[in-house]
């Protein structure tokens, strides 16, 4: 793992949280867009090598509804780059670790994403990123 790519934060209104992100780091975002795979709704924010996402479920059925619903609005995962997705996936597995796919997706600002179960990361969803080339 390269470094930490992303921080992920689940929230209800975009609207609201992004005013909110805008004001604390004194940045507009620099992207928003839609994951269908996901049901959620992304913008992101870039805070020198690292960003933060903020993520709305766009239905109901949504893990981010799920989890706001469990849990309320909050850190979600954490995220880190990685440059051979496969390979790190193989290693985790390797490792123990159980992954929540068994294939790279496509995921939020060309990216493959694949996450690992907060189960065997002492509680805390991690996702796996590589830039798409």
């Amino acid at each position: 793992m390269d470094k930490i790519e992303h921080i992920g934060i689940a929230v209800k209104s975009l609207k609201d949280s992004s005013s909110v992100y805008e004001r604390l780091l004194g940045i507009s975002s620099y992207k928003k867009e839609e994951v269908f795979s996901e049901q959620v709704i992304t913008e992101f924010f870039k805070v020198g090598e690292s960003k933060i996402e903020l993520l709305e479920a766009s239905s109901p059925d949504s893990p981010i509804n799920k989890f706001i619903e469990k849990r309320g609005e909050g850190i979600h995962h954490i995220a880190f780059a990685v440059d051979d997705i496969i390979k790190e996936m193989a290693r985790l597995k390797e490792e123990g670790f159980q992954l929540l796919n068994d294939s790279p997706k496509k995921g939020a600002d060309n990216k493959l994403v694949c996450f690992v179960h907060p189960k065997s990361s002492n509680g805390v969803l991690i996702e796996l990123c590589q830039e798409i080339k």
